[in-house]
């Protein structure tokens, strides 16, 4: 009888549901969430904005590939990261340059460092330090090293102005100290960063 009587209530529910709705001890749960709502949740989770970011492809002064770089905004500056392989071993000047022009075999036609605050070279240097100025990389036997570095107040839209930027790496260590370039001897390699 019991089983009978849960049988015609929920006949009787499924018939007058599209007339006046029936209550039952059940949650209902929609199929999927309102666009509205998404979108929202996504606005608040990131401003409703996707971090800017630009990479570049490192190549020697012969073309050949040896590594790459991504910049990211972030808290009010740029954090980039390197990555390389097929290089010489050693401690190696790494700079954010001017100019997105990586001409081959010397790459001056990145220009000097990024520097719009006209500083003087160098993270050790009192005067310093260019926007653009970083770390040497240190390069393993095996030819690979990695590097991630924050460059504190710098705005992602002045370092890829009109004329671009471009990440070069150098023979040479940086002494941090000597302007403009640290000392760091000749550009052995250099990419162009591309919004992406």
């Amino acid at each position: 009888m019991t089983l009978m009587k849960f049988a015609m209530t929920s006949s009787a529910c499924a018939a007058a549901l599209a007339l006046a709705g029936c209550s039952t001890n059940t949650t209902n749960y929609p199929e999927a969430a309102p666009a509205s709502i998404e979108a929202d949740g996504l606005a608040s989770a990131n401003d409703g904005k996707m971090p800017m970011m630009a990479t570049a492809s490192l190549k020697t002064a012969d073309g050949k590939d040896v590594g790459t770089v991504t910049a990211t905004a972030a808290d009010g500056g740029i954090n980039i990261s390197i990555s390389v392989m097929g290089m010489t071993a050693g401690d190696h000047g790494v700079h954010v340059h001017t100019v997105g022009k990586c001409d081959a075999p010397a790459f001056e036609s990145a220009g000097g460092h990024w520097n719009p605050g006209g500083a003087q070279h160098g993270l050790s240097n009192p005067e310093g330090q260019h926007s653009g100025d970083m770390p040497s990389l240190t390069i393993a036997t095996d030819g690979t090293g990695k590097q991630d570095y924050a460059i504190k107040d710098a705005a992602f839209d002045r370092l890829l102005d009109a004329d671009g930027a471009a990440i070069v790496i150098h023979a040479k260590p940086d002494d941090q100290m000597t302007d403009p370039s640290g000392d760091s001897g000749k550009r052995i390699a250099c990419g162009v960063l591309m919004k992406g």
